[in-house]
């Protein structure tokens, strides 16, 4: 695809000074998304009629309005769990399939502000609950790589949307690796921020304490120049720290002389396959020889970060979801006799198989007799997995990781399997547990199917992570 085969700073810049047209690079995205989404499945909604009437608004702009648009005229697409004002806004589930939100969310008032045209809304397991995309009640997304595979999940459509190249870059959210896995097998760059870093306010809650929304690309500069862009503080957040990201050149040289990376051996023991594992072990050499140095380490509290994570997420989507009722907005079940039949009915016929469990699941957790057993005790857990990485950056860095243990399995392997498909995630959780960034890299692949590396950095160090993406994708050819 022409128009997308350099990064979409050199897009906006020649849009910027009428070399090329918005509307040509919006509708050369939408004609790839007709022809190819129907199989894929990247897209839950579009919004094509907008899209082009927002590109020829950007073009008939004078010049010094345009070239104070940093994303002027590049089509994006927003995972449906992120707010657009009267756009459906699904979050994937027959419970919202007719929400159209008042107003928009923080960054897409950001995009809209930088002049980001988006064109359509992408799909994700139902209520971001998911790590393939296959409970979205809209039918599964496939992976560009190999159609008879998952993309990964939840924001597994924002992943697909890239990699088959619909758009150059598109939003998703990261509970517990819903941004970076996903990334991972569809062999794009998937960035998680530290929590906070991006406002909330718009995001459809799954767990509070854990979510955040983040950008999915093909460039590592154009992750950089996403998080600039939707890092703008906001007050309408309380958990927003204030940080907006300054994105920086210097970045991205793919020299690392001076760094240290730690390789925590809890994330390199039984469970990770051999094609991963060698994929690993072929990034860090070419790391090594772009002067980063490696040191061993410890994380000892992460044997327990799968079971504190599910106890945490599952609690706050019990909270959280609890508004669906069928009173104050999204669907109603017809023909209730009384309002607690309505109730169960809506919440019965609303909500797949796996929110309910997740429901139930933290619903358990937080009654009366269990709470100190399971959600006090998984909290301050937590906080030792927190102490862990603070202790470990203090000798290096950033710490080096798998992103999944195995490369993209098939559609439907573990959809029946729910302890499985959660131990999907397994080396993502911890940095949404301690609120540190992490970022998936491609880094190689088996058999055709993508295989990422994961890198998290303290808190607030997202350019350390620009730092070593940018090294990776030199190593391996990338854009």
């Amino acid at each position: 695809m022409p128009f997308f085969s350099s990064p979409i700073a050199d897009i906006a810049a020649k849009i910027r000074c009428n070399e090329l047209k918005s509307v040509e690079v919006v509708a050369r995205s939408l004609d790839v998304i007709k022809k190819h989404d129907a199989e894929i499945r990247a897209f839950i909604s579009f919004q094509a009629d907008a899209a082009v009437a927002r590109a020829e608004q950007i073009d008939a702009l004078p010049p010094s309005e345009k070239a104070a648009l940093p994303l002027a005229g590049i089509p994006i697409g927003v995972k449906d769990n992120i707010c657009t004002l009267g756009v459906p806004t699904t979050c994937g589930s027959r419970m919202l399939e007719n929400f159209r939100p008042p107003y928009n969310a923080a960054v897409v008032e950001a995009l809209e502000k930088s002049g980001a045209v988006i064109v359509g809304k992408t799909n994700m397991d139902e209520f971001a609950m998911g790590s393939s995309t296959e409970s979205s009640y809209f039918g599964a997304t496939k992976n560009p790589h190999a159609p008879d595979r998952i993309p990964g999940g939840s924001s597994g459509g924002s992943a697909a949307a890239v990699a088959a190249e619909l758009v150059p870059v598109a939003l998703g959210s990261d509970t517990g690796g819903s941004i970076r896995q996903p990334a991972g097998h569809c062999g794009v760059i998937g960035l998680k921020p530290t929590y906070g870093r991006v406002s909330r306010y718009g995001l459809v809650a799954f767990a509070s304490s854990l979510d955040q929304i983040g950008p999915l690309s093909a460039d590592i500069r154009d992750a950089g120049l996403l998080l600039s862009v939707i890092s703008a503080p906001d007050s309408r957040d309380s958990t927003n720290g204030q940080k907006p990201f300054v994105d920086d050149p210097a970045l991205y040289s793919g020299n690392l002389s001076g760094m240290a990376i730690g390789v925590p051996r809890e994330y390199f023991g039984e469970g990770l396959s051999g094609e991963v594992r060698a994929a690993i072990d072929a990034a860090k050499a070419a790391l090594a020889r772009r002067g980063a140095r490696f040191i061993d380490l410890s994380l000892p509290n992460l044997c327990h970060a799968i079971a504190a994570y599910y106890i945490i997420c599952t609690a706050e989507a019990s909270s959280n979801l609890a508004r669906y009722d069928g009173v104050k907005y999204g669907f109603r079940a017809p023909g209730a006799s009384s309002l607690i039949e309505m109730y169960e009915n809506t919440r019965q016929q609303g909500f797949g198989a796996e929110v309910k469990r997740r429901i139930m699941l933290g619903t358990y957790v937080l009654s009366a007799g269990y709470y100190d057993a399971y959600y006090l005790k998984a909290a301050r857990v937590r906080t030792l997995i927190a102490r862990d990485f603070e202790q470990a950056f203090a000798q290096c860095d950033a710490v080096i990781s798998p992103v999944s243990p195995t490369p993209a399995f098939r559609l439907g392997e573990k959809h029946d399997d729910p302890l499985q498909m959660y131990l999907s995630d397994i080396y993502t959780v911890s940095a949404n547990l301690a609120g540190i960034p992490g970022i998936s890299v491609p880094c190689g692949d088996h058999a055709g199917l993508p295989i990422g590396v994961q890198f998290m950095a303290p808190k607030w160090r997202e350019d350390t992570l620009m730092r070593l993406g940018a090294a990776v994708q030199a190593s391996t050819g990338g854009v």
